[in-house]
């Protein structure tokens, strides 16, 4: 290869070790999830439920970097299940108050298992995951600033 187009190498691309760590990472919680009948994307959200309780979906699309198409039919499955509500605010209809019910809050002692799970699978130290995940956060904070 041609040493101008060295950068184009895969093994000097940092976006496609991040790529294959986020696609195989989702990939094991797969099988975990399937037992708590979510999808990864359902499950974010719903861990954000089980922090806050309640949330409108702007501040919830802000949250989790989610734009309202995608959390639109995402937020009507996990009220088809049972998971939460979804109500027009009573001051302003244009905003979706959306809130957990009391079958989702109880999904969430089902769900305490997948971060050890999860954290097994990765077998990093403790000061390894905490660099990791500063790594990435600033990484994420960088790219927002664009």
């Amino acid at each position: 290869m041609d040493k101008k187009y060295e950068p184009l190498r895969l093994k000097n691309q940092l976006c496609f070790p991040l790529y294959l760590c986020a696609k195989e990472v989702q990939r094991r919680y797969a099988p975990l999830l399937d037992g708590l009948n979510l999808t990864y994307t359902q499950y974010v959200v719903m861990m954000y439920f089980w922090e806050h309780g309640s949330s409108n979906v702007k501040t919830l699309g802000r949250a989790l970097l989610l734009d309202p198409s995608t959390l639109t039919p995402l937020l009507r499955k996990l009220e088809e299940k049972g998971y939460l509500t979804r109500t027009r605010s009573k001051e302003d209809e244009r905003n979706l108050i959306v809130e957990l019910t009391d079958r989702g809050a109880a999904l969430q002692d089902e769900a305490l298992e997948v971060p050890e799970k999860i954290g097994k699978c990765l077998d990093l130290s403790e000061e390894e995951a905490v660099q990791l995940y500063r790594i990435l956060y600033k990484v994420l904070q960088n790219i927002e600033k664009e």
